[in-house]
């Protein structure tokens, strides 16, 4: 069997043939339209999309170099359609202006974590693997571990974590119990902390919402990875970028992800109006269209072909004029560090120029 089959039988990207249906309005018309697929994984969904739309091209992101060479190998027949970049998704800003790009047609992101990463023992993302390394890098070759995090936060820190990437009750109970263990032996295992978020949790509480586990590795991986705060630079700098007509499909699969995704499109379907007027003015009328009304959830059918689509929550727009004024990204880094000075201080330590990796993959010609 080829590693492409391979890669197919594992891997079904959510809901690919509705966000298709989604981008389609913004992509037919144009001669030539560009698509950014923000977070490629598999390559599934481009997969589709460079099948369905013979002149189209994609500029692939990922961070994960594992994912990127499965990604060129499964889409090498359309490699002079696209162009895979090594980043994260919140660099969507420098990689097209380094590409002479200030507008393009269509955005599609996957949010999450993939297949190919849980999967994979030793990048430690799944509690059902108790030998692998508290890792959760996205990206292995940079930045920091979970086990480097877990080792020196205190327990304040930690626990806000937990409350705030992954709404864990018991956050505090947990955070205390990690600081008491590490005094004897340091964490390095997903195992030895899922046995202790068993044993920290009462059982009454264990019999409800999954593995107890869930929450925890899931603010974790959050954390470490930044992911929220890439995914509101990525936001503002995607709805800047789609042309007038462009669309922008997001799939999330937690509440984090999907409040965020909201609260960047809610001011440009229903801007704020001032009370009192008689009539709305122009530059008060929506700039983004509603495409989903809201968030569409999988079917019964999709969900029964993929079950990893249960959680989504998809969401898309369509840019039906410029707005008066740009959205723009919250600098946060202050109260980051306020808040999480471990998280802000392993990150300075560990900091790379992003500018390195927002040149292309080196696409596999001969010669």
């Amino acid at each position: 069997m080829s590693v492409i089959q391979d890669v197919t039988q594992i891997h079904q990207p959510v809901l690919a043939d509705r966000c298709v249906e989604l981008l389609e309005p913004a992509l037919v018309p144009v001669e030539r339209p560009v698509l950014v697929d923000a977070t490629l994984g598999m390559g599934g969904h481009s997969e589709l999309l460079l099948q369905r739309f013979p002149n189209l091209k994609i500029i692939g992101i990922d961070r994960d170099k594992d994912a990127r060479a499965v990604a060129a190998k499964r889409l090498e027949p359309f490699k002079d359609r696209l162009e895979i970049v090594g980043a994260t998704y919140g660099e969507l800003e420098e990689i097209l202006a380094a590409r002479g790009l200030t507008k393009i047609d269509g955005i599609l992101a996957d949010l999450g974590v993939s297949s190919l990463q849980l999967d994979d023992p030793e990048r430690g993302f799944a509690y059902s693997s108790p030998e692998a390394p508290l890792d959760m890098r996205m990206d292995q070759a940079h930045g920091f571990t979970v086990a480097d995090f877990l080792a020196l936060a205190s327990p304040e820190e930690i626990a806000v974590v937990l409350r705030t990437y992954g709404e864990e009750k018991f956050a505090w109970q947990i955070a205390k119990n990690i600081v008491k263990t590490r005094a004897t032996a340091p964490l390095v295992t997903t195992g030895e902390l899922a046995d202790l978020i068993k044993a920290t949790i009462p059982a009454p509480a264990r019999r409800h919402g999954g593995n107890p586990s869930k929450r925890t590795f899931q603010a974790l991986r959050v954390a470490i990875n930044d992911e929220l705060h890439d995914l509101e630079n990525f936001l503002a700098a995607a709805l800047r970028a789609l042309k007038v007509g462009g669309r922008l499909v997001i799939e999330s699969y937690q509440s984090l992800e999907d409040r965020l995704v909201k609260a960047a499109f809610s001011p440009g379907i229903q801007p704020e109006i001032p009370k009192g007027l008689p009539v709305v003015p122009p530059w008060a009328e929506s700039w983004l269209g509603d495409l989903t009304r809201g968030a569409e959830l999988a079917d019964d059918g999709e969900i029964a072909r993929n079950p990893r689509s249960q959680s989504v929550r998809l969401r898309a727009v369509e840019k039906l004029r410029e707005p008066e004024k740009t959205p723009q990204t919250e600098d946060r880094a202050h109260r980051i560090s306020q808040e999480f000075p471990t998280l802000a201080r392993l990150r300075e330590e560990t900091h790379f120029d992003p500018k390195t990796l927002v040149e292309p993959e080196k696409t596999r010609r001969n010669p």
